[in-house]
């Protein structure tokens, strides 16, 4: 068994393989382990309830949904057991179910349950004898790829290219809808300058409060229901990628994820954004940035990767964002997904 990538979703199918009987072997093209995971919060979440979770993705697969919903919380338990450091056992959302769990501890834990991790080694074609070499694309999406072609901000590792994408497409695999979706959030706009250690603590998380405008100064209508902003960050995107938040000064003492809207402004106006203050208002410049794709492979609820006939691929299974369709139309838990498909691709190999 071969793993292409060693973040979130192909650490836990190695680690998952192992404990069933299988000598899986992971190759993580980057310099580390870890991925995106690595530079998040940590949130593994899921919705309250799974009719929220059509609701909030409704192009999703509802298939891919279900399994999602129902197997997470055996496996937020199954990471724990593997010695996974948990620093919150809530997520702080009322909609939302989940753990938060310590990046940099989580990815121990799995690599140490994961056996052979090589990094600095990218998977290639001729590495996979066939059907009995299996072979798990667990890449990372094509987030790398989609920033540059849109011209937009990068918000995750800077590796996933959509190698595990263009390898299954050229064996004749299925994309789903939603190719043009991606998960991301407002950062500190040019001339700001931020790194991987930046990307939680400059989230621009405040749209929902704020008044907001493209380049050209055309207001951009905020869904109240767009409780993630992700909807926001992509409707940014669409017009270009720059935008400027506008903000009440009464409002600046109001909570967001990481700290009160001041402090995060003031935490972009030391990355060098530009940040006005005018009468009763401050205005800070932002940038879409993206974190993950959500189109991606065709896959089956055993995360086999199906072919444009709707027939697995013999041998091939995609997990994490190299698989698209548990959140079209929406956002959801990507480590949710990554965990729950890394240890359905692992069952399914070992059984």
């Amino acid at each position: 068994m071969i793993v292409a990538g060693a973040g979130m979703a192909g650490l836990c199918a190695a680690a998952r393989a192992r404990e069933l009987g299988v000598s899986p072997t992971v190759l993580e093209k980057g310099d580390r382990p870890g991925g995106s995971m690595a530079l998040s919060s940590g949130v593994v979440w899921r919705y309250c309830s799974l009719e929220d979770f059509r609701r909030e993705c409704p192009g999703g697969d509802p298939r891919l949904q279900r399994l999602i919903f129902e197997r997470l919380d055996d496996a937020l338990d199954w990471l724990e057991s593997l010695g996974a450091p948990v620093v919150g056992a809530e997520t702080a959302n009322p909609r939302t179910v989940g753990r938060r769990f310590d990046p940099r501890g989580l990815t121990d834990a799995l690599l140490r349950a994961a056996g052979d991790v090589r990094a600095g080694r990218a998977f290639v074609a001729g590495e996979r004898s066939g059907a009995e070499d299996p072979l798990v694309l667990a890449s990372g999406g094509f987030p790398v790829r989609l920033a540059r072609d849109s011209g937009l901000a990068l918000r995750s590792n800077p590796w996933s290219e959509g190698d595990g994408l263009d390898f299954a497409l050229g064996r004749g695999a299925a994309a789903t809808a939603g190719m043009d979706e991606f998960y991301g959030r407002s950062m500190p706009g040019p001339p700001a300058e931020w790194g991987e250690d930046d990307f939680v603590p400059l989230a621009q998380l405040y749209g929902r409060l704020a008044r907001v405008f493209d380049e050209s100064g055309e207001e951009i209508a905020v869904d109240p229901d767009d409780w993630s902003e992700n909807g926001l960050v992509q409707e940014i995107a669409r017009r270009g990628g720059l935008a400027l938040y506008v903000v009440d000064r009464r409002d600046l003492g109001r909570a967001t994820p990481y700290g009160t809207i001041s402090e995060v402004i003031a935490r972009a106006r030391t990355a060098g954004a530009t940040v006005e203050e005018r009468d009763a208002r401050v205005s800070v410049h932002v940038v879409a940035a993206v974190t993950h794709t959500i189109g991606g492979l065709a896959i089956d609820e055993h995360t086999r990767v199906l072919d444009k006939g709707g027939r697995p691929i013999e041998g091939l299974y995609a997990a994490g964002v190299d698989a698209g369709g548990w959140s079209t139309g929406g956002y959801a838990s990507g480590l949710a997904a990554a965990l729950v498909l890394g240890l359905t691709a692992a069952e399914q190999l070992a059984s």
